[in-house]
C-alpha cells in the first residue's frame, strides 16, 4: 500500500465543510481526520442538496474520478435528497434508480482501482412518542442489498446514530443538531453534533478490517 491514502467524500449537506461564517453548523466529513493518522488525508467533495443522481448528473463526481487512485478510498453516503419526490431533479426510486446510481459510484472508483465504501443516511432528529425514528428505511435496506451484491464495505451510519441518540436521551441529542439555533432544522448538525457522527463513522472503520482500519487513532 502506498505511504498515503486519501477517503473522497461524496455525500449531502450532513457531511459537507461549512465556513466559519456558518458557524456553528458543521458537517461529518469535517472532522473524520480528526480521528485517523497523518497518512490519510480527506477529500471532502460533499454538497448540499444532492442527491446519488445529481451528484453525478452535475459532474460532481468527475473531479474524484480524475483524482482518486489505486487503494484510494470513495465514501458514498446518499438518501437524505433521493427521498424528496417533490423535487424531481435529484428523487430516485430507493430499489429502483437510487441502487443503479449506487452501482455507478461503485464501478468507477474500482476502475480507478479505488476502493468504495457505502454510508447510510445518518439520523435525523426524529422523535416520535418516546422513540427515535429511523428515516429513509428503504433507502438504507437498498444500500445494504448493494453493498451485498457488489460485496462493498458499508458502514450502517443510520442504525448507529439512532443507537447513540437513544443512548443519550432526547434532550442532549437535541443539541447535536441545528434545531436548537434556529429551532425548525432537525437533519443538520452543529460542530458538536458533526464531531459525535464523525466518532461513529471512526469506530465503525475500526470495526471494518479493512485496509484503512490499521489508520485509525
Amino acid at each position: 500500500m502506498k505511504n498515503n491514502t486519501t477517503i473522497y467524500l461524496a455525500a449531502d449537506s450532513t457531511v459537507r465543510n461549512y465556513e466559519a461564517s456558518e458557524y456553528p453548523q458543521a458537517g461529518w466529513g469535517q472532522f473524520i481526520a480528526d480521528y485517523l493518522t497523518a497518512e490519510v488525508m480527506i477529500e471532502n467533495h460533499a454538497v448540499g442538496g444532492k442527491s446519488s443522481k445529481t451528484f453525478i448528473t452535475e459532474g460532481l463526481l468527475d473531479p474524484i474520478m480524475d483524482a482518486i487512485e489505486e487503494h484510494d478510498y470513495l465514501f458514498i453516503q446518499f438518501g437524505h435528497n433521493d427521498s424528496t419526490k417533490n423535487r424531481p431533479e435529484r428523487y430516485t426510486e430507493a430499489y429502483d434508480d437510487y441502487k443503479i446510481y449506487l452501482q455507478q459510484y461503485i464501478d468507477k472508483a474500482r476502475a480507478k482501482k479505488a476502493i468504495p465504501l457505502l454510508v447510510t443516511p445518518v439520523g435525523r432528529l426524529h422523535y416520535v412518542n418516546g422513540e427515535f425514528l429511523m428515516d429513509f428505511g428503504d433507502y438504507c435496506n437498498a444500500m445494504k442489498e448493494v453493498a451485498e451484491a457488489n460485496d462493498v464495505f458499508i458502514i450502517d451510519l443510520m442504525t448507529k446514530s439512532i443507537d447513540y441518540l437513544s443512548s443519550i436521551g432526547y434532550d442532549r441529542a437535541k443539541e447535536l443538531y441545528m434545531i436548537t439555533v434556529n429551532g425548525t432544522d432537525c437533519t443538520h448538525f452543529t460542530e458538536q453534533g458533526a464531531k459525535e457522527m464523525a466518532r461513529l463513522v471512526y469506530q465503525e472503520i475500526k470495526e471494518l478490517n479493512c485496509s484503512l482500519s490499521s489508520y485509525v487513532k
